[in-house]
């Protein structure tokens, strides 16, 4: 059977997540020591730590976080573990009678009719559900630390106060902590925003607004060059390119089911007669009405539709973060309406897809399987009976494939479960990337059928399927993979071309311009004034794969010499040879230079 990388290592372990969790407390206990005034909110376990909110009457900053981790350190002696005491709603609210915060809280509980629970270690009691160490000792002092403080709202929404949160970094050795800081510091200097801006592929202008990248002509050159890659990827299945409209009136998403569940992340537009229109948020429902245009029989199964536009998310604007988080997301989308016996097929060709795509830029792939959560039926579209039928598809699909999956109950989109491709990137982080989803409920809510073999009326299926996902993010992925490092095939100039003087050199530089140009290379000529030394570095700056040299040695021998990017040479190399050696390199996407 085949393994995708190490999923164990991916899932974060109970044990990890109770450290965490405990920390919380720890912080917090801290904190009611050192600045007795404050009011504490709530304190969660995260991915790489912890984090808890509070209300201080008087602001603190990074520089307090060493006298707060003294602090916790020195409580941490102290502490043994965690008891529980069940309180009733009006005893709750009477221990924290001076914390509005907390009797929110406290209410909501007691209205969902779930019991009111009080955890407390050492000196320090807190209102919480559970998720502790059962012993202090399970807990590595030197595997935890604070990183900084940030501001958030309460429970996540702008209309109320702003807290002051203190996040921490903790893991269950200090050796996994040392190693998460340095890929933490490794990950500032491939920050995409960063690379971005140095090499010119993309800005924001606030006169624009936040979260709407405008792209340059060489960040054009990386998106389309992406773009074209997974059209023919997915031209080779029998894939057809539609086109539709940024917007539609909202009776299209009341009958997808996404308006009742969506409305409040959508652009309205109301128009000068009082119509209501809304910018697309997805693309699914606008391709169900081109199937839907004429009459399909089994013959005309199965339809397949690719489209790469933009989908518009009224997103928050403290979510909003590069590229990997905006308004303008474009997807290259494809949708799939087949028959129940065809599912197998088509799931397979995108996955096929899928790999051909991530294997090209040494992407290893897992998958998840993220099915509906049974006991949040609300969430979800459609009967069980059509969940089970979806959720058993994939399976299968997966089983013969060989492949083992992480569970993600309570990851399915709300029409339909799916199988998300999870990536590592090359300094260790988790990224999901692609995904099919498998959907019987919206051909069911829009009439979708096609006439079988019988002249019966049959439902069809729809699969949906990103292989980027959007062009924004998986770029946003690609520079911090690469470190702004391309693959010779995807970068906006692939070769430069420097001769050492503009007056003895330019001629056969300029000949050895010319002869790539012609060759669809992307070349640049730099004959400017500046030092030779400084061009180069340019280049290099730019990351440019290849930077060819002219001087007196290769004008007179007609060879070349190229000072590769990872800081080897070439030497002695004919034009020609060169040429060929690099057309190879291009059409066969090669990451090799």
């Amino acid at each position: 059977m085949q393994i995708y990388g190490n999923i164990i290592a991916m899932i974060n372990t109970e044990k990890l997540h109770n450290i965490r969790h405990s920390l919380a407390h720890l912080l917090a206990a801290a904190i009611l020591e050192l600045y007795p005034d404050t009011k504490n909110t709530i304190g969660p376990a995260i991915d790489d730590g912890f984090y808890y909110d509070f209300e201080f009457k008087s602001p603190i900053s990074d520089k307090d976080l060493p006298k707060i981790e003294k602090k916790m350190r020195e409580i941490f002696k102290t502490w043994k573990g965690f008891t529980r005491e069940e309180k009733t709603g009006f005893e709750a609210d009477e221990y924290f009678k001076n914390n509005e915060y907390k009797k929110e809280l406290i209410k909501d509980i007691v209205d969902k009719g779930d019991q009111v629970t009080f955890y407390t270690a050492g000196k320090f009691t807190d209102l919480c559900r559970g998720g502790h160490v059962e012993d202090a000792k399970e807990i590595n002092s030197d595997a935890f630390v604070l990183d900084r403080v940030a501001g958030a709202y309460w429970r996540g929404d702008e209309k109320n106060k702003m807290l002051t949160r203190i996040y921490g970094l903790a893991f269950e050795t200090k050796e996994e902590l040392d190693a998460h800081i340095s890929q933490r510091e490794e990950a500032k200097k491939r920050d995409h925003k960063k690379i971005g801006k140095e090499q010119g592929l993309f800005v924001f202008s606030e006169l624009v607004g936040a979260g709407l990248p405008l792209w340059t002509p060489k960040g054009t050159i990386i998106r389309e060059l992406l773009n074209d890659y997974v059209w023919s990827l997915r031209k080779a299945k029998g894939y057809q390119k539609v086109c539709i409209p940024h917007i539609t009136k909202k009776d299209l998403y009341e009958t997808s089911g996404h308006w009742a569940k969506y409305a409040d992340d959508l652009f309205k537009i109301h128009t000068r007669e009082d119509h209501l229109y809304a910018m697309k948020p997805m693309n699914c429902p606008h391709h169900t009405q081109i199937f839907d245009s004429e009459p399909r029989s089994y013959r005309d199964m199965p339809q397949r539709y690719a489209e790469t536009t933009m989908v518009y998310r009224d997103e928050q604007s403290g979510e909003l973060s590069g590229l990997s988080r905006v308004l303008s997301i474009t997807q290259d989308d494809a949708h799939v309406f087949c028959r129940e016996v065809q599912i197998e097929k088509e799931a397979l060709a995108i996955w096929d897809i899928i790999e051909t795509f991530y294997k090209t830029f040494g992407f290893d792939l897992q998958v998840r399987f993220s099915t509906h959560d049974p006991k949040q039926r609300k969430k979800y579209l459609g009967s069980d009976e059509t969940w089970l039928k979806a959720e058993n598809a994939l399976e299968d699909l997966m089983k013969q494939k060989g492949v083992t999956w992480i569970d993600g109950t309570g990851e399915a989109a709300f029409y339909g479960p799916k199988i998300d491709f999870i990536a590592k990137d090359s300094i260790g982080r988790v990224l999901q990337v692609a995904t099919i989803q498998l959907d019987f409920n919206q051909p069911k809510n829009f009439g979708l059928v096609c006439t079988n073999e019988k002249g019966e009326k049959e439902q069809v299926v729809m699969i949906h399927a990103a292989i980027m996902g959007s062009i924004e993010r998986f770029m946003s992925t690609l520079i911090e993979h690469t470190a702004g490092s391309y693959p010779l095939w995807l970068c906006p100039t692939q070769i430069s071309v420097i001769p050492i003087s503009a007056e003895k050199h330019e001629k056969y530089a300029k000949e050895i311009f010319d002869m790539l140009e012609k060759n669809n290379i992307r070349v640049e000529l730099d004959s400017s004034n500046e030092s030779l030394g400084k061009r180069i570095r340019n280049a290099k700056m730019q990351k440019v794969p290849y930077v060819i040299v002219i001087g007196d040695k290769e004008m007179e021998a007609k060879i070349l010499t190229i000072e590769k990017r990872d800081g080897t040479k070439i030497e002695g190399i004919s034009a020609e040879d060169f040429l060929n050696q690099t057309l190879e390199k291009i059409n066969s996407k090669s990451l090799e230079l």
